[in-house]
């Protein structure tokens, strides 16, 4: 959640995603952050590499998040919860990481120990998670993806 709150604050989003606000967000921070802005040996070029690289990331994150890329991955977000069974998960903070049986991996926000250990001592791990962390909470598709053995 955190980091959410900080890519919307750093992108001036306010409530709900907007792509085409967040784009002209997005183009007028690489604007005024890029590091070919700056001459070699200026103390900014620095810091606007590591802000360029922290806006890039903002924004990738941001549009995995937005209601328009979840509206179009949505069918394969429903075929993966409905047909695939968890492989593996990891709980850090509030964030849960679940990789699935059919390879992709969803990142779910929010989710406190309590639910996690939950979730940990359900008898049916799967049943649980259909129940109280999908619908529940906002969710984006990572890029990590289970590795074959």
């Amino acid at each position: 959640m955190k980091r959410i709150n900080e890519y919307k604050k750093l992108f001036g989003v306010e409530k709900e995603i907007d792509l085409k606000m967040l784009k002209k967000s997005y183009r007028n921070l690489v604007k005024e952050w890029h590091p070919d802005k700056f001459q070699a040996g200026d103390p900014k070029q620095e810091e606007a590499e590591i802000q360029s690289r922290r806006i890039i990331d903002g924004y990738h994150f941001l549009v995995s998040m937005a209601p328009e890329t979840k509206e179009a991955n949505l069918e394969a977000y429903t075929e993966t919860i409905t047909n695939a069974a968890i492989a593996d998960y990891q709980h850090k903070g509030l964030l849960l990481e679940v990789t699935f049986t059919d390879g992709t991996t969803y990142e779910y926000f929010g989710v406190t120990k309590k639910t996690y250990i939950k979730m940990i001592n359900a008898g049916n791990l799967n049943r649980f998670a259909k129940r109280s962390i999908y619908p529940k909470h906002n969710y984006r598709k990572s890029k990590r993806h289970l590795q074959e053995a």
